[in-house]
């Protein structure tokens, strides 16, 4: 539901383009567009004074970030199942002041920590589930497992709420002290890679009284964006089949195959794509093909993705899927027992005065100086993998502005898209990962529990915890942020859920796979009492990579 934030008294003091004469140095995304910024006045001293400070009580709490994006990777948690996670974060948060809300929104493992009060609300938010399959030896440079088969941190969701508690933290400390109002909202992003999560939260109401949010992810360089993304919006369905099972060698006659209908609701979907715009992306597993050869399936079943630009197209996809499935169950005699949404998404769009911002912060904090080591694990890592051998991003790129075309699109997909067509919205990226890995895969796990990891997520605090400031003592950020989310974001688009009324969070996702490998991933657990690092307790060496081929003359 749409809301105008009346006008908050304006500070005298505008915001200021704080520029550490860096430059754009990697590959900017077709997607994406730099957006040109006009000089910002000077900000006010006592508000620079408040930033420089908050940054210096970050960079104070550099163990505790250390600490939780290892705690946190050595969970390796999948989504619906971070139960380790969540139990460590709100116990972390409980301990220093904030209020916690548990079981939010039907999930086990969906909370909401808060502190502080009155206007305005900033909400903190980042994701915290794992890939299948992705479970890695962190600073080793090629494919080394933990737990054979195991899950992991192979998109590095283990960082982002170190970014947000200690940003969250150093903030609460001067607010405190000015007596400076404002109220502090902390959240998980549970099961992010089923987008199965911030839906359920926007439709609980976690979200009707903030002001800002401020979402944080990881990414190998320090950026933010505004204006329509180039994610897309998505629906995460499974198509359930029943039939009759029979002895298939016996008396096959006598069966009814729901594997039937789902291969071919999947050969229909194939013959389908020839006739869609180019902007989809679309793609399928088959969750239940049976017991065994011998039985005639009696039950079977197939989770798509369905991708697009907009809510409409992906609508329209939907209910493709849905003619086709009915028709297969009819060719098959079965029956589409039931269609179940695990998870959905809009495409993001985001804030235009808080990007800008938060760019500015992003230009005085800039990247962190990486060592010799930090270089050689990232040069290494893109070695094995057969990428250029670049290293670590040096340079913060300029303000990005929106996505332009149609061939911009077909990037992935997040449910933070949901949240931002409810309230004033950006994403930080921070950058605590190697430039050239593949995504959702063992490799992108290699940093994440390391000093690139480390240094990236104190750089993005810092950026946080200073555009939490501007946010709290300028409340013309505040006010331009959702004239530009009513009269421009808004103006003619509205916010649909992709969800009907029954529609719960799939809780059950993942569960088998958790309890498969936990036994033997909790041996592995991160013990922060004995050890410095994670690296120390597995006995790491910091970094292990293969030695360069010599060319042979």
């Amino acid at each position: 539901m749409l809301r105008f934030r009346p006008s908050l008294l304006c500070a005298a003091a505008a915001v200021f383009l704080l520029s550490a004469g860096q430059t754009e140095a990697q590959d900017t995304q077709d997607s994406i567009t730099p957006a040109p910024s006009a000089p910002r006045p000077q900000q006010d001293p006592r508000i620079v004074r408040l930033k420089a400070e908050a940054a210096s009580k970050v960079e104070a709490r550099a163990k505790l970030v250390q600490e939780i994006i290892d705690q946190i990777y050595s969970y390796g948690e999948l989504g619906m199942q971070e139960f380790e996670t969540s139990k460590y974060l709100t116990g972390l948060l409980e301990k220093n002041g904030f209020t916690i809300q548990r079981n939010v929104a039907g999930m086990p493992t969906g909370w909401v920590a808060r502190w502080g009060s009155g206007k305005p609300v900033i909400s903190l938010g980042s994701d915290i589930d794992g890939i299948p399959q992705s479970n890695q030896t962190p600073a080793t440079a090629y494919r080394s497992w933990q737990v054979q088969g195991a899950p992991g941190h192979g998109e590095g969701h283990n960082s982002g709420q170190a970014v947000n508690i200690a940003a969250a933290l150093a903030v609460k400390e001067i607010m405190m002290r000015d007596k400076m109002p404002g109220t502090l909202v902390i959240w998980p992003g549970v099961a992010e890679e089923a987008v199965a999560g911030k839906a359920h939260f926007v439709r609980a109401g976690v979200f009707k009284d903030v002001d800002v949010t401020l979402f944080t992810h990881v990414g190998n360089d320090m950026g933010v964006t505004w204006g329509q993304s180039s994610s897309l919006a998505i629906v995460s369905a499974e198509f359930r089949f029943k039939g009759s099972s029979a002895h298939a060698a016996g008396a096959p006659w006598r069966g009814k195959s729901a594997l039937d209908a789902v291969m071919l609701m999947g050969q229909g979907w194939e013959f389908h794509r020839e006739h869609m715009e180019p902007g989809q992306r679309s793609h399928y597993v088959i969750k239940d093909g049976g017991d065994q050869p011998n039985v005639v399936p009696s039950t079977a079943s197939i989770w798509f993705y369905f991708r697009e630009r907009d809510y409409q197209h992906v609508q329209d996809m939907f209910n493709a899927g849905k003619r086709i499935a009915a028709g297969a169950a009819m060719m098959t005699e079965t029956t589409l027992d039931t269609v179940v949404i695990l998870g959905s998404a809009w495409p993001g769009h985001f804030s235009k005065p808080v990007a800008e911002a938060m760019q500015a912060n992003i230009e005085t904090v800039g990247l962190p100086k990486w060592s010799d080591a930090d270089q050689a694990l990232a040069k290494g890592l893109q070695r094995e993998l057969g990428v250029a051998q670049n290293g670590l991003v040096t340079q913060v790129r300029p303000l990005q502005g929106p996505a332009r075309s149609l061939v911009a699109f077909g990037g992935g997909s997040d449910d933070i898209g949901d949240v931002s067509w409810n309230v004033p919205t950006i994403t930080l990226r921070f950058p605590s990962n190697i430039p050239g890995t593949p995504g959702h895969n063992w490799a992108n796990g290699i940093a994440m529990a390391t000093p690139i990891a480390h240094q990236g997520a104190v750089a993005g605090a810092k950026v946080q915890a200073m555009t939490l400031i501007d946010l709290l003592t300028e409340p013309k950020i505040v006010a331009d942020a959702w004239e530009y989310f009513n009269n421009v974001q808004t103006k003619t688009i509205k916010y649909v859920s992709f969800l009907g009324p029954n529609d719960g969070p799939p809780t059950w996702l993942n569960a088998e796979i958790m309890a498969r490998y936990r036994p033997e991933m909790r041996k592995l657990y991160y013990d922060s009492t004995k050890f410095k690092s994670y690296l120390e307790q597995l006995g790491v060496a910091y970094p292990t990579v293969k030695p360069a081929m010599t060319p042979v003359p």
